[in-house]
Formats: C-alpha cells, sequence, structure tokens
C-alpha cells in the first residue's frame, strides 16, 4: 500500500474524535509522520478525557431529581456539548500526560504491522491507562475551582436558575429587538441559548459579575466598553481548538441586545440575515454564511433550539 500524503494524514488525525477513524489513524501513523502521531495522540486524549467526564455525569444524573429543569435533554445538549470543550481544553496546553503514553506506544515501530489490520479495544478507553483517571478528576476539580467567585479571571458560569426563567427574562427584549430588526424573537431567543446552554455559561468578569454578554459579541477595535477576557473555542477546518479572547461586557441585559441590534444592523456582512429575519431558518444560517461563528454546526443548533418543546411551548 503506498504512503499516505502528508495532507490525508492530517484529516485523519483531526477527525480522531470519530472512533472509526483510528485504524485509519494508525495507517498514517505507520507512515513514520511524528507531526500526525503527535496530534492524533493529543486529540485521542481528548476521547479519553470526555469519555471520563460522561461517567462522571452519568453517576450525577443518577442522583438528580428528575423533576428538575436541569435534569431536561436539552439542558443536557447544551451541558454535553461544555464537556467536549472542557475535554479538549484539558488535553491541550500540556495536556494530561496521557499523549505522550501513546506517543511513545505507538512511536515503536512495529515489523509485524500489516496496513489495514484493526486496534481491538475493550471499549473503555480507560483500560489504556486506570491510573490516569484520578489525575483527570483532579484535573477537572482544578478547572472548576479556577472558575469559582474568587478568581481574578474571567469565567462562565449560571445566570439563570432554568431555561423557562431563560426564556421569559429575554423575552420582552427579545421582541423588542425583533421589532427593530424586523426578525422572528424566538430565533434571537434560541441564539442566545446556543451561546450561552441556556444561560448556565455567561461570561463573568473576576468581581463575579455577569457580563449580559449572550450572543458571544466579541470586544473589537471599534468596541470602547467594558470587557472581559475568557478561554473560548474557535474551530479551523471543523477542529476545534482553545483561544482566549475578550469579550464585551453590558451593565444590563437591555443594554446587551440593544448592542445585538446594533452589531448586526451596521455591518454590511449581515445584511442577508437581517433580510431574511422573519425566516427563522434562513436567518440562522445567512449568520451562519456571514461567520458571525466558527462553528460549522452553528445554524443547526439554533433551529434546534428554536423546534424544541420548551420553546414551543413557551412562545407559540
Amino acid at each position: 500500500m503506498d504512503a499516505l500524503s502528508t495532507k490525508s494524514q492530517m484529516e485523519m488525525a483531526r477527525n480522531v474524535h470519530d472512533l472509526g477513524s483510528i485504524n485509519s489513524m494508525r495507517e498514517a501513523i505507520a507512515s513514520g509522520d511524528e507531526k500526525v502521531l503527535e496530534e492524533a495522540a493529543h486529540q485521542f486524549e481528548a476521547i479519553f478525557v470526555q469519555m471520563m467526564l460522561k461517567s462522571m455525569r452519568k453517576a450525577q444524573d443518577a442522583l438528580a431529581d428528575e423533576d428538575s429543569p436541569f435534569n431536561s435533554q436539552q439542558v443536557k445538549f447544551y451541558r454535553d456539548m461544555h464537556d467536549q470543550q472542557l475535554a479538549t481544553d484539558l488535553s491541550s496546553g500540556g495536556g494530561l500526560g496521557l499523549a505522550d503514553l501513546i506517543i511513545k506506544q505507538l512511536g515503536q515501530k512495529d515489523e509485524n504491522y500489516v496496513p489495514g489490520s484493526v486496534i481491538r479495544s475493550d471499549g473503555n478507553l480507560a483500560s489504556l491507562n486506570r491510573a490516569r483517571e484520578h489525575a483527570v478528576t483532579q484535573a477537572t476539580n482544578n478547572v472548576m475551582e479556577s472558575s469559582s467567585k474568587g478568581s481574578s479571571s474571567a469565567y462562565k458560569a449560571a445566570m439563570f436558575d432554568s431555561p423557562e426563567q431563560f426564556i421569559e427574562t429575554l423575552r420582552p427584549h427579545a421582541e423588542k429587538a425583533a421589532a427593530t430588526l424586523g426578525v422572528d424573537p424566538k430565533a434571537i431567543i434560541s441564539q442566545a441559548a446556543v451561546e450561552t446552554g441556556w444561560g448556565q455559561y455567561v461570561i463573568h468578569d473576576g468581581s463575579g459579575k455577569a457580563t449580559n454578554n449572550l450572543f458571544g459579541i466579541k470586544a473589537n477595535h471599534h468596541w470602547q466598553g467594558k470587557q472581559a477576557v475568557v478561554d473560548t473555542i474557535e474551530f479551523d477546518a471543523g477542529v476545534p481548538s482553545r483561544q482566549k479572547a475578550a469579550f464585551r461586557a453590558y451593565d444590563s441585559i437591555g443594554e446587551a441586545l440593544d448592542d445585538y441590534v446594533k452589531f448586526l444592523s451596521s455591518q454590511p456582512r449581515y445584511q442577508n440575515a437581517v433580510a431574511s429575519g422573519e425566516d427563522a431558518a434562513r436567518y440562522a444560517e445567512s449568520l451562519q454564511q456571514a461567520g458571525y461563528a466558527t462553528d460549522p454546526a452553528y445554524a443547526e443548533k439554533i433551529m434546534s433550539v428554536y423546534h424544541s418543546d420548551r420553546m414551543q411551548g413557551m412562545m407559540p
């Protein structure tokens, strides 16, 4: 079998979050490209961390009140999105050490390796190194502690008690903004829900005050107001990476919605989105095409919230 091109190898490594790509990735690694091996190992470590977080969440769900609004499928959906980002964060910047072990193991030449052979697993990535479970748990606790209100850095935390409170609080402001833009107010609230996980991951400044930034609007060079710098996940060619970015801070939700209107209406690239605002699907798609967010599934996520039972029940 001919050696795979470097470009193909890199694509395989980036797709490591799909467990079905691991065998193809093994073939790429066999070619001896150290960069592919390193990238693949770190992303494989991210899978391991994510599985650990998932196990922890299951234990938490078993003790949760079934009637709690925070135990709903919608909240779990956004919580899982957050955990996936957290897994990427924990495995970057040096990682937990598991990637180094993978590099050391897979970097060894195997004279008996045959391209196309299958890497077997018992289905539990923790079996690769069970001693890492404690390290992952400790690292997770450290991240949570660094996000406490006593931290001097900006962080994300809950601003609302429930998704229902989130909708009710935003509704009058969203309706006002929608009337100005000519946009479906449900689409505006749905976008805010995607950006903040129903208000559970709103940026707070170092003093613990909420920034009221519900739409992920960054503080560019045109912004003269308050701001907060926080870690964020950006996608490059579909691959997530952690970056630090400055986001706008507002004194109230009303101020945040007013700036949202100004932000969209003042920039030519969002003209198509505003023009199609009465059609929520076209509005969401146009925002994504204009580059509002780097997430390749941004419009799909907005419409998933838009058509959710909770949104339909509170805003028919």
